[in-house]
């Protein structure tokens, strides 16, 4: 099952592509990970359960990712990504809104909620990677691949995912200026669900927790799945995220 792709036009001509299920609010919001899109097993399985359930339900690619137009390395940056994720909540949504950010889209997730705190009803997290530029991608930057950056502004980095892919200086300076953990609570009062696998390779279970522990709301429960991976794309762990979004979006 697909709905047929739509897309955001953007000031600089680049297009947003996006696909919407139409049922009752409060609108579930997809925000994917970093070179992820929205055909993903996870956002595929939402767009599923959003229709048999009557339930309305958005995702779209950034900026360089999946259908969306725009060069990744070129104009890539956690800014640009910010600015797709609230165009698409500024432009093709109404009311309330349940956000679920996958990874890099749980980073997003949080600054959209903190830009837009009268749209935000509830979040779900999965593997939350927030801050990932300085936190966790430039501290395991190899030497080899700090001179490329300092030579060329690029560093392709190894994928256990696929090809290696492009990492710029860019993203790294701008993904910095985006930095929601300090001293200072996250400024995030709603409901959150963080749904963090054990053995996650990418994002430490303990860094998930960090943010945990940062928001300033409540109503945060983080949920450990000693066995899961970074994806948590298992049937177990599917029915894990949609039980997480029924409960919060209820």
């Amino acid at each position: 099952m697909s709905q047929e792709v739509d897309f955001l036009q953007r000031p600089d001509g680049e297009q947003i592509a996006w696909r919407r299920v139409a049922g009752a609010g409060p609108m579930v919001v997809w925000l994917g990970g970093f070179r992820s899109d929205m055909i993903g097993t996870k956002a595929q399985a939402l767009a599923e359960w959003a229709a048999a359930s009557g339930r309305g339900y958005i995702r779209f690619d950034y900026l360089g990712h999946g259908e969306s137009s725009g060069d990744f390395q070129a104009k890539g940056t956690i800014t640009r990504w910010r600015e797709d994720a609230l165009a698409v909540l500024d432009e093709l949504t109404q009311g309330p809104l349940v956000l679920v950010g996958s990874s890099m889209g749980g980073w997003l997730a949080c600054l959209a909620a903190v830009a837009r705190p009268e749209r935000v009803a509830c979040m779900v997290l999965i593997a939350p990677a927030v801050d990932f530029t300085e936190k966790l991608m430039a501290p395991e930057i190899p030497p080899e691949g700090l001179a490329d950056l300092e030579r060329d502004g690029v560093w392709m980095r190894p994928s256990d995912y696929g090809d290696p892919y492009p990492i710029t200086r860019t993203l790294l300076e701008d993904g910095a200026r985006w930095s929601i953990l300090g001293a200072e609570p996250v400024p995030i009062v709603v409901p959150v669900r963080i749904l963090q696998g054990g053995a996650d390779p990418d994002v430490p279970w303990r860094h998930a927790l960090e943010l945990a522990q940062a928001l300033k709301g409540e109503d945060v429960v983080f949920s450990l799945i000693k066995d899961g991976d970074h994806r948590l794309s298992r049937p177990q762990d599917i029915a894990r995220l949609i039980a997480a979004v029924e409960e919060v979006a209820s």
